[in-house]
């Protein structure tokens, strides 16, 4: 990997990896141009990389912190659209890390090379709406049967933990669509969905979060699917072993 090639970091988390104290590495550049992407500077190429970190300080921090960490989170934009992302992988692997990879699922033949070459622990998996309503959720076009071709690489690894989550917007999805969502993608253990929280680096203006109480209608309706789905973001959510 190019010592110049940069990253945001977040040094600390115990939330974008289960069961883990981690580090968040942020990749820029996706495929998709979701108007409620919350990390939009990321979606494209960054004009000012000054808060980013070199491939070099990164390994300079991992030398340093990498102790107290158990694992690290890579994130985007799309990781997978990196053709650099498997040395970064490598390198974290050798400070000892397991490793959590965020994807909107449209590269699934990459996905399987990453899982196949032993560099990835953990998989969530971005479902961005019913397949009928892809194109014009993303704002790209044939993705809904490289998402699906992604999720039958997941359930056939041996991963250690593996997720499918949608980020829930009044604008773009009706409670219909979510559990048409879960209809689609039956079988799966682990399913989210988020509430939309306006990060203030959006790509869309106008966004707003589905109301707590339509949202927790249309966890009925999903676990008819997927029994264990969750919410995330919403208070008071509803226990799905009660």
């Amino acid at each position: 990997m190019n010592s110049d090639t940069r990253f945001g970091l977040q040094k600390l988390t115990l939330l974008d990896y289960p069961g883990q104290v981690a580090c968040t590495i942020f990749l820029h550049g996706c495929n998709f141009r979701c108007p409620f992407c919350h990390n939009a500077s990321l979606v494209v190429v960054p004009q000012e990389q000054s808060a980013m970190i070199s491939f070099d300080e990164l390994k300079d921090f991992l030398s340093k912190r990498g102790k107290i960490l158990d694992g690290a989170c890579v994130t985007g934009g799309e990781p997978l659209l990196r053709p650099d992302l498997a040395d970064l992988l490598e390198t974290l692997r050798s400070y000892k890390l397991k490793i959590k990879l965020d994807t909107n699922g449209s590269f699934p033949d990459r996905l399987k090379d990453v899982i196949d070459r032993g560099l990835v622990d953990a998989v969530a998996m971005d479902v961005k709406n019913i397949y009928a309503k892809y194109d014009e959720t993303t704002g790209a076009t044939g993705m809904a049967p490289l998402v699906a071709e992604s999720e039958i690489r997941l359930k056939e690894a041996h991963l250690e933990y593996y997720e499918l989550r949608t980020t829930v917007v009044r604008q773009f999805h009706t409670v219909e669509d979510l559990v048409g969502i879960a209809r689609e993608h039956a079988g799966t253990e682990h399913y989210f969905l988020q509430k939309f929280t306006d990060s203030g680096d959006l790509l869309g203006a106008g966004l707003s979060a589905m109301p707590d109480e339509e949202m927790a209608k249309a966890l009925e309706g999903v676990r008819e699917f997927i029994p264990n789905a969750q919410l995330r973001g919403v208070e008071d959510a509803p226990d799905p072993n009660s």
